[in-house]
């Protein structure tokens, strides 16, 4: 037990860190280990792996997953700016390294190999982009001569320019739509309102355009005609799942699913445990989203409110994205579940975002809380 009159740096963390937010990251981080047991055999033993070849590995990304989210989670304010601005230039250097170097897999070269590891860059990329938007955001409203909403739309514009080039568009879709949160939060006028949303419309007509994966997607989406073999799949695992499941190891749906470890591990947890656990997984991050806007809310430093509020939003966005594929309700996008789906990257990517989020939302003796008005201040400003 640590003692309140100790003042060492781990005391200091333990008391000032935001107990309930670190208490369901770890719940959804041994959500994740337990679902590999689930959903992972099938699939190695597909590619004539052992059984449990994805839950060993799942198992020992664990490690720097938890030591990453901690470490960050250290960090005072001032640190976290200068941290993302690093990550974000060595991730965004990596993405265009990757544009050349890396390996193509389904047509995108989204991945880089460093010393034996394959690293999808743009997973490290999307928490630092949050954090530098934020600060410029910020900026912007304390010096009204420093142009950082300008130069936070010539970020987002590099940013999205990589993501296409991959091409990843469901990455580039969930990074628009935190930025343009994040923005409206910031006091976007309305000019940019009506910009960036004719933006959008057209972005969306040329996807479909230019991108037969995209058409195709949004057609059998549309029509259900074509394949849609594993959409298909997933839904009648939750189906077949009802409110209690069939039990742990039951499912036999998931043997036939061929990203039941990845992009659809949420319908192999419909299958063996049920409705009533997809709905407590789906309010756990609820809570993040809600707990996450309710501390931003009272925080007085801008860039703090921002950063918190685009962190967890974009952790929002991802997982409503990722269960809305699998429940049919929009077209395949090809996206994890944060710290429930099989995968390195992701894992340890979504670690530092849910590191940021704890070292911001730590109390600071420095950092008086109430309820201002930066939103209304801002678009008052902006406008």
């Amino acid at each position: 037990m640590v003692s309140r009159n100790d003042r060492g740096a781990v005391a200091e963390w333990w008391w000032t860190v935001d107990r309930w937010f670190l208490a369901v990251f770890l719940g959804l981080l041994g959500f994740g280990f337990v679902l590999s047991f689930a959903a992972s055999p099938p699939v190695a033993e597909k590619i004539g792996l052992e059984s449990y070849h994805f839950v060993e590995r799942h198992a020992i990304f664990l490690i720097p997953t938890i030591a990453t989210m901690i470490g960050v989670s250290f960090m005072t304010p001032r640190h976290i700016r200068r941290f993302a601005l690093a990550l974000l230039a060595v991730s965004m250097l990596l993405m265009i390294a990757a544009l050349f170097f890396g390996a193509e897999v389904k047509g995108a070269r989204r991945w880089i190999s460093l010393g034996g590891l394959s690293i999808q860059p743009s997973e490290f990329m999307k928490p630092a982009f949050v954090v530098i938007c934020a600060w410029l955001f910020s900026e912007q409203f304390r010096r009204p001569d420093i142009p950082g909403n300008l130069f936070a739309i010539i970020l987002f514009g590099a940013v999205a320019a990589l993501l296409v080039a991959q091409p990843d568009l469901g990455q580039t879709m969930l990074t628009a739509a935190t930025w343009g949160a994040m923005f409206f939060m910031a006091g976007m006028a309305w000019f940019w309102i009506l910009a960036l949303a004719a933006a959008a419309v057209l972005f969306a007509l040329g996807a479909y355009t230019m991108f037969p994966h995209v058409a195709g997607r949004i057609d059998r989406f549309l029509t259900g005609e074509g394949d849609t073999f594993q959409v298909d799949t997933g839904r009648e695992a939750i189906i077949r799942g009802g409110w209690f499941g069939q039990g742990p190891g039951e499912g036999t749906i998931k043997r036939i699913l061929p990203d039941s470890h990845t992009d659809f591990v949420f319908s192999v947890l419909a299958e063996e445990f049920g409705i009533i656990a997809c709905m407590v997984l789906a309010g756990m991050f609820a809570f993040i989203v809600l707990r996450g806007m309710r501390a931003a809310l009272r925080e007085q430093d801008p860039f703090v409110r921002l950063a918190v509020s685009g962190l967890v939003m974009m952790i929002g966005f991802q997982s409503i994205i990722n269960m809305a594929v699998n429940l049919q309700l929009m077209p395949a996008k090809g996206m994890t579940l944060p710290f429930i789906s099989y995968g390195g990257s992701s894992m340890v990517a979504v670690a530092i975002s849910m590191g940021l989020i704890l070292g911001l939302t730590r109390r600071r003796p420095e950092s008086r809380r109430g309820h201002i008005t930066f939103g209304a201040a801002a678009l008052t400003s902006a406008q």
